[in-house]
């Protein structure tokens, strides 16, 4: 069935006249410094684990529990945001033939949120953070933050309340995402710490945790999927009809999936069925939309191995699978007894935020940074060293500490001592400091990339398109 997602229109003026590329690349650029940050961030923490940590007991503001607060909030809302804004103002205008609502107000937005990020790092830092997971932001930054998604989405909605007739699926995805995150950030930030506590903030702290991750980056991540993976292999969706399904599913089940992050606590235990079952249904959805993809690229499988961001793509959509199809058995309340307080639930939100997402936004870079600056990438072998040092890294790390999940439950579940426990663990947790290592060396590939190709010379829009990274 014709997808059409999968068509690029010409509009009018020219294309680059609708593309602010130089806010492209600086949403790019802010978003791979954050996560240089907060991968630094990740060794020092698990350097603490096997008790290397060169900071340790030197200073309060460096301290591990602090750096872990970091470290999560610069994946989140330094790397994964600044990147997906990137993406979003490089991608929207295309598909609607409209350019944002206001330039200036696109370059606003950008430095209001570094500022947000800035200081939300600041905070923590000194010791202001709340007491939720994935929700630690200091109470002063919540208001601005909000502020910051609801000018994001005024500033988007522009363009795509002037699309006429049928729109692209990855605009159906976009919309949501802009609705979804301002209502997902008010709920986590604003209710449980002024207008609920007990259990009932507990219930909607497990609400916003997973809904950060189903509301926000899913479908916008999902939607950059739809846009891009038609381009490059130059071939419509296999199916428009599934490309619905799996919106609707997401739409349907995600939100209702939150409280199975508090399983076997006093939140009434139809609150929890309810939780298990649309975290399975979640699965069934995403085994549609995979299909969707693996049925279109059927007949082009030669991209995976001369293109790089598409392998990237199709890398990070298995990799979903496997994390939903984990979480489908790891919310089951006989398999939430083993594993529940265990690295194996840290193996599984590393395989999601950085086996997914970090690696489609990878891929999103690599197809669109050339094309913002005009200039083909300086390296091929860079663009391969990072794909494999990347996925090699957050593969290992996450069955690492899947597997250790295990026996850690194991022995918790057997009362024994604490310090057997962390005899187990420490193995586990070297594994994973060489791993993050492997991911780290990655990155600084994909650096010496960028810089290298950000100083070459200029040549046609047809010749970057045409270069062996980008084009199968």
């Amino acid at each position: 069935m014709f997808d059409p997602n999968s068509v690029q229109a010409t509009p009018s003026v020219p294309i680059n006249r609708l593309v602010e590329e130089q806010l492209v690349r600086w949403y790019f650029l802010a978003g791979l410094g954050y996560l240089t940050l907060g991968m630094l961030g990740g060794i020092f923490y698990g350097l603490q684990l096997i008790q290397l940590n060169p900071f340790d007991g030197t200073s309060e503001y460096l301290s591990p529990g602090r750096w872990r607060m970091i470290h999560t909030n610069l994946m989140a809302y330094g790397f994964i945001a600044n990147c997906f804004l990137g993406a979003l103002h490089y991608a929207v205008p295309r598909l609607t033939l409209h350019p944002v609502l206001s330039t200036k107000f696109s370059y606003f937005i950008f430095a209001a949120w570094q500022a947000v990020v800035l200081a939300t790092i600041g905070g923590l830092m000194v010791g202001e953070a709340q007491s939720l997971e994935w929700g630690e932001t200091p109470v002063w930054i919540d208001p601005l933050a909000l502020v910051g998604l609801g000018l994001v989405a005024v500033n988007f909605m522009a363009p795509i309340g002037k699309v006429k007739g049928p729109m692209y699926v990855t605009l159906w995805y976009f919309t949501a995402a802009y609705i979804w995150t301002v209502l997902t950030y008010a709920m986590g930030n604003f209710v449980p710490q002024y207008f609920v506590n007990g259990t009932a903030a507990g219930a909607v702290g497990g609400l916003f945790i997973h809904d950060l991750v189903g509301l926000f980056v899913t479908p916008i991540g999902w939607g950059l999927m739809y846009y891009m993976v038609p381009i490059i292999l130059k071939k419509p969706m296999w199916s428009h009809g599934l490309s619905l399904v799996g919106f609707w599913g997401l739409a349907f089940f995600y939100p209702l999936t939150g409280i199975h992050h508090f399983l076997y606590t006093p939140i009434p235990m139809f609150l929890q069925y309810g939780a298990i079952v649309s975290t399975v249904a979640v699965e069934l959805v995403v085994t549609t939309v995979l299909i969707n993809f693996f049925a279109t690229i059927w007949g082009s499988t030669r991209s995976l191995v001369v293109n790089v961001p598409i392998r990237f793509f199709y890398t990070g959509m298995i990799l979903y699978f496997l994390t939903c199809l984990q979480c489908a058995f790891q919310t089951t309340l006989t398999f939430q007894a083993l594993i529940h307080f265990t690295d194996w639930v840290v193996g599984h939100a590393h395989m999601v935020m950085f086996g997914v997402f970090g690696l489609w936004l990878y891929g999103t870079v690599m197809y669109m940074y050339p094309r913002v600056v005009h200039r083909p990438w300086f390296s091929k072998t860079l663009n391969e060293a990072n794909y494999w040092l990347s996925t090699v890294g957050i593969v290992t790390m996450s069955m690492d500490l899947i597997v250790g999940g295990l026996f850690q439950g194991q022995y918790l579940n057997a009362l024994k001592p604490w310090e057997d426990y962390i005899s187990i663990s420490v193995p586990f947790w070297v594994i994973r400091m060489f791993s993050g290592l492997l991911m780290f060396a990655g990155l600084i590939c994909l650096w010496i990339n960028i810089l290298l190709t950000s100083f070459g010379p200029k040549v046609d829009p047809v010749v970057v398109a045409a270069s062996d990274s980008t084009s199968a």
